[in-house]
């Protein structure tokens, strides 16, 4: 299927803030603590998942997951940083879910949407990273088939909407070497920066990622159900690759091990943040990515390891790959 002309204009929010910042703050370097010009307390991330469920429930029916009553809140090791989590589901939507984390020292917000297998659209995802002196921002509807081997699905689902991607380019630049083994989970319309923390850095990301949201959210409404078997399992087998990957290379796994310990890292990855892996398919990781396997046959997990790395962006305007 062919989408609509556009996809239409960013939603508005109506608390489009997200820096709780008051006048009096400071936000400029102060003799006794010259190595933080930003406090991270300023930035709250939950209104990024609220205002997405927000314009979800104007368009589609929400119901939760019964991953929600699983995983709803934990408090880390430490007794101190908290992790918040949200999981719907609908008709269409098989898991959309968000997990905030959030402490003195850093921020991090991970939201995702993930299709039933009878329909082939893009899974959305947005990972950001928020310390005292840096973020790290990942935006993105990542394809569920590789656009190396099909190129009528960039033009079905990205063509029209790279203009989100040219709105945002300058103020969000792209953020250095990216790793050759991910590439292909990306897009043409990825968000890959770093930047430092103000105030219109912050806004410009709330708008973005709501402008993002509203085209994957568009895209699941006219989306039509696929009717070939064979098309719904190699849909199926797509998504548990995508999944199968994530959970066994996510970089996010090193902090979650160090907030609530290996076992509970590893649940989380597999049983929340990429419900399915156990589900949907029976392939293994190096089932998928053989390439990866040691002369052991377990899992290489250093990253990297596989093709080159891209320091700048490796799209031209028009979402050519050009290495």
């Amino acid at each position: 299927m062919e989408l609509g002309s556009s996809i239409g204009p960013c939603f508005k929010s109506a608390n489009p803030p997200v820096l709780l910042i008051s006048k009096n703050t400071n936000l400029t370097l102060r003799r006794r603590s010259q190595r933080f010009s930003f406090r991270v307390s300023a930035v709250s991330y939950k209104e990024f998942a609220e205002s997405a469920l927000e314009e979800t429930r104007k368009r589609l029916v929400l119901e939760p997951s019964p991953l929600q009553e699983r995983y709803s809140s934990m408090t880390a090791l430490d007794g101190k940083t908290q992790l918040q989590m949200l999981a719907f589901k609908s008709p269409k939507i098989r898991l959309l879910r968000s997990m905030a984390i959030e402490n003195e020292t850093m921020q991090v917000f991970d939201f995702a949407g993930f299709m039933e297998p009878e329909y082939d659209t893009p899974i959305f995802c947005a990972n950001f990273f928020t310390s005292s002196n840096t973020n790290i921002v990942v935006l993105d509807l990542n394809p569920l088939h590789q656009l190396t081997d099909q190129t009528d699905y960039q033009d079905k689902y990205y063509k029209k909407i790279m203009s989100i991607h040219h709105k945002y380019d300058e103020i969000f630049p792209w953020g250095g070497k990216l790793t050759g083994e991910s590439i292909k989970f990306f897009s043409p319309l990825v968000m890959w920066t770093r930047f430092s923390s103000s105030q219109e850095k912050h806004k410009a990301l709330f708008s973005a990622f709501l402008e993002y949201y509203q085209a994957w959210l568009e895209i699941t409404i006219q989306v039509k159900e696929e009717m070939e078997p064979s098309q719904v399992r190699a849909n199926r087998e797509a998504q548990h690759k995508y999944l199968t990957w994530r959970a066994q290379k996510d970089p996010g796994h090193v902090l979650l091990r160090k907030l609530v310990g290996e076992a509970k890292a590893k649940e989380l990855l597999r049983d929340f943040l990429f419900n399915g892996v156990n589900e949907m398919g029976t392939k293994t990781f190096v089932d998928y990515f053989p390439e990866y396997q040691t002369e052991d046959g377990t899992v290489n997990d250093k990253r990297s390891i596989i093709g080159k790395s891209f320091e700048t962006r490796p799209w031209d305007s028009n979402g050519l790959f050009i290495g």
